[in-house]
């Protein structure tokens, strides 16, 4: 019986998924801390939280974990991507902004706000981050509607919307809602997304409209740090199940898709 494993954090995504655990015949256990108990080493395990706590949990369980490259956005066709994108050093990118520029991690750890930066001493300091911090500087552009997708073995397995004309998606009654064509474009682009470009065979892909020029990736994310919003939590755990691999379990399609293992002091 597979078994998730949750951070100690609770949000509302992660509470989401332990009860989506019972109906899909799942186990869960939340860590009290950032250890994983002995007991789960060779456990058919799945993970979801904080990505840095996924990282080192599933390195002390031996379990490998699928994502793209840090390079897999800017590298899209532009077709997909419908504006400039660049990998700077954050260091670089502080000493020099001539004019505003979209600026987010290019890891996907959100270890600061991804917005548009007017200036080089609104972004994050040396005593933050790095100088060779790794991040994307993107042309300011406006997105009229964004939708997640879970990915699985190349198919849009459930899918949201989560922002429109930049506001949350999310209606009074707690429900995710988009007006259905652009449900149903989404779904389309999405596809034609998947059939043309290489992803991993468990991820999260994001993509949207930019006003005036059309459908594009937003971003690609790990499954097992992505949330969900109105995803159907039920078709996520089966994203995360693949996203997550016992050695003995990794294949021919996972390789290139695999994080770096994270080494632990102590």
């Amino acid at each position: 019986m597979p078994l998730l494993v949750l951070s100690p954090r609770y949000t509302s995504d992660s509470k989401a998924l332990r009860a989506a655990t019972g109906r899909a015949g799942w186990k869960a256990e939340r860590l009290g801390g950032w250890r994983a108990p002995e007991r789960l080493r060779g456990e058919d395990v799945a993970f979801y939280g904080e990505p840095t706590f996924v990282e080192i949990v599933a390195a002390q369980l031996g379990v490998r974990l699928l994502d793209v490259p840090f390079d897999w956005l800017p590298a899209l066709p532009e077709r997909h991507r419908r504006r400039r994108i660049e990998v700077a050093a954050l260091g670089d990118v502080r000493r020099s902004l001539p004019e505003p520029k979209f600026v987010k991690p290019a890891d996907g750890r959100k270890a600061f706000e991804g917005k548009v930066y007017t200036s080089p001493g609104e972004l994050p300091g040396p005593h933050v981050l790095t100088d060779d911090t790794p991040v994307f500087v993107c042309e300011p552009v406006r997105w009229d509607v964004e939708f997640r997708c879970h990915i699985l073995e190349g198919e849009v397995v459930t899918m949201s919307p989560y922002l429109v004309d930049g506001q949350l998606a999310l209606a009074q009654d707690g429900s995710w809602r988009a007006p259905n064509s652009e449900v149903q474009q989404a779904k389309q682009y999405a596809e034609e997304v998947l059939a043309e470009v290489p992803v991993p065979p468990a991820t999260v892909l994001d993509v949207g409209r930019i006003h005036g020029r059309g459908w594009a990736v937003v971003e690609a994310n790990a499954a097992w740090g992505a949330g969900l919003y109105g995803c159907d939590p039920e078709e996520v755990l089966r994203v995360l199940a693949r996203a997550c691999l016992r050695p003995d379990r990794i294949t021919a399609a996972d390789h290139g898709w695999l994080v770096d293992v994270i080494g632990l002091d102590g």
